[in-house]
């Protein structure tokens, strides 16, 4: 490399070349011993430095000689003769270093201008501020810690193919700040969360992630084999039936940051395993589910964000305003004024207004499913603003708790932001006899074909028969909520590691 030449970037090359190179310069360490040393300390993280001293004028900073160690990856390298720059990046930011002939020696010197951009550096120094004024470390010693055998992409560009992101999400957090800002505050979301609920008295529990039943939820699920056990399970759908199992036995507050596994589709908004937030607390109904999720989702955003009111793909959302609450006749009526509410409870009108629509309608479907069918066909995607609703048939809600007014619906909601379900919570069944009627029904589709209906669970029927008190509870999908609050489209973008199809082997 000429020493006069800026070297910020890799020159054009086939990459082939490039990690022939660089696997000749690691050669070239372990002839000389210890290629991936582990007895460097380092002192100070790049944020800390800037948070502590990025105001502080060079006139107080230099003369103080502030000794640092510093380490990370090399994201920038100028080399100018006898003095080079490098922009080190750590998990907090970046710092630059300053490596001179004076500062480190003419061995050292030689050695950095010979190591690659994306290899790990350690470095110690004091801090001083550039003539441009930009926070450095003054190195008196630099040592590689950790060869890159694998070229970074072009600087200015990143990882720009969407798939090869996620396959190789370790690099384009690497090179993408945006994508590592967004897996930072899906940590804080989660976090915000968890104090929520332990704060009001909440207790956090583990629950199996291998069922001997499939429950909680509609839904195909992938299944596994135990072998000293000789028996199938299946893996965790929802936590559902084993929460309840715990009020029943005493804990009457308890929630569960848990992962989930079905065995259905993959869109912007499905991922095979994907977390959840379930809670349960007795003695409280849906309407009390309600007001904690406003809460709830209000506190998260403030924490994180530092507002209530966020833009998603270009659509300001308001967490701070009160939620809408509406029947499912009323959401669509409200937003597709064409059908009179007051024929949105007849089963002939309803039939008459599903058939422009790719709808399968059966001669059994009543009232609830009728109406559910025209609400996703005409309402669900319009629904941008935080919207609860209420009252879901109970044919489709076989844990829910039937309303008292009205049995064909429960005490459920569903809520509904940026046209996607967020939330899903109601009054428990807490009826045995109800429970169990439930579940043979479900059972009995299952044997007419469907894959997706619930299996007759007779030990949580026992646990039920012990008594359960009445209950609320709610999950809300972990991977949707950070979708929002970090103005994601897709699943996949919050997702570390999201499930691809199977790529040919890496070279």
């Amino acid at each position: 490399m000429n020493d006069k030449t800026p070297s910020s970037a890799e020159a054009p090359r086939d990459e082939n070349q490039i990690v022939a190179e660089r696997r000749a310069k690691l050669a070239e360490l372990r002839e000389r011993g210890q290629p991936y040393p582990n007895d460097f300390r380092r002192s100070h993280l790049a944020g800390e430095l800037h948070a502590t001293h990025g105001a502080e004028p060079n006139e107080t900073l230099e003369p103080r000689a502030l000794r640092v160690a510093v380490a990370g990856r090399m994201m920038l390298k100028r080399v100018m003769g006898k003095a080079c720059f490098a922009t080190l990046q750590d998990m907090s930011g970046r710092i630059q270093l300053y490596v001179t002939l004076d500062g480190v020696g003419a061995e050292a010197l030689d050695a950095f201008k010979r190591w690659d951009l994306g290899d790990i550096l350690g470095a110690e120094g004091t801090l001083f501020r550039t003539r441009s004024g930009e926070l450095s470390v003054r190195c008196t010693a630099v040592r590689l810690l950790a060869k890159a055998l694998r070229p970074l992409p072009e600087k200015f560009h990143g990882m720009t193919d969407t798939e090869q992101r996620y396959r190789q999400r370790y690099v384009d957090l690497i090179t993408n700040p945006a994508s590592r800002d967004v897996f930072v505050k899906r940590s804080q979301i989660v976090q915000a969360i968890r104090e929520f609920f332990v704060a009001r008295g909440f207790l956090e529990v583990e629950t199996p992630m291998m069922h001997p039943i499939p429950g909680g939820a509609a839904a195909k699920p992938f299944v596994t084999h135990h072998n000293a056990l000789d028996m199938e399970l299946y893996l965790r759908i929802a936590p559902e039936l084993y929460l309840k199992r715990l009020v029943v036995g005493g804990l009457e507050r308890v929630f569960e940051i848990n992962r989930n596994f079905r065995n259905e589709g993959i869109s912007t908004r499905h991922n095979p395993e994907f977390t959840m937030l379930e809670f349960y607390e007795a003695y409280r109904d849906y309407r009390y589910l309600m007001d904690l999720t406003e809460s709830l989702l209000r506190e998260v955003a403030q924490r994180v964000l530092g507002t209530t009111t966020i833009t998603y793909q270009g659509e300001t959302i308001d967490l701070g305003a009160r939620f809408d609450r509406l029947t499912m006749a009323e959401a669509i009526h409200k937003y597709n004024p064409r059908y009179p509410l007051e024929e949105l409870g007849k089963p002939e009108y309803l039939r008459v207004a599903l058939a422009p629509f790719d709808v399968e309608v059966f001669p059994t479907d009543g009232v609830g499913l009728l109406q559910l069918k025209l609400f996703e066909a005409t309402t669900e995607e319009l629904l941008v603003q935080p919207t609860f609703i209420v009252a879901h048939p109970t044919d489709v809600s076989p844990l829910a708790r039937a309303s008292d007014a009205d049995p064909s619906v429960t005490d459920r909601f569903e809520l509904f932001i940026t046209r996607r379900e967020i939330a899903n919570g109601f009054s428990e069944l807490n009826d045995p006899e109800d429970q169990a009627a439930r579940f043979r029904a479900q059972a009995a589709a299952r044997e007419a074909g469907d894959e997706e209906a619930m299996y007759y669970d007779a030990d949580y029927v026992r646990a039920l028969e012990y008594g359960l008190p009445p209950t609320a509870g709610e999950g809300i999908g972990i991977d949707r909520l950070v979708m929002l609050l970090t103005d994601s489209p897709s699943i996949r973008d919050v997702v570390l590691f999201p499930q691809l199809k199977r790529e040919a082997a890496p070279g």
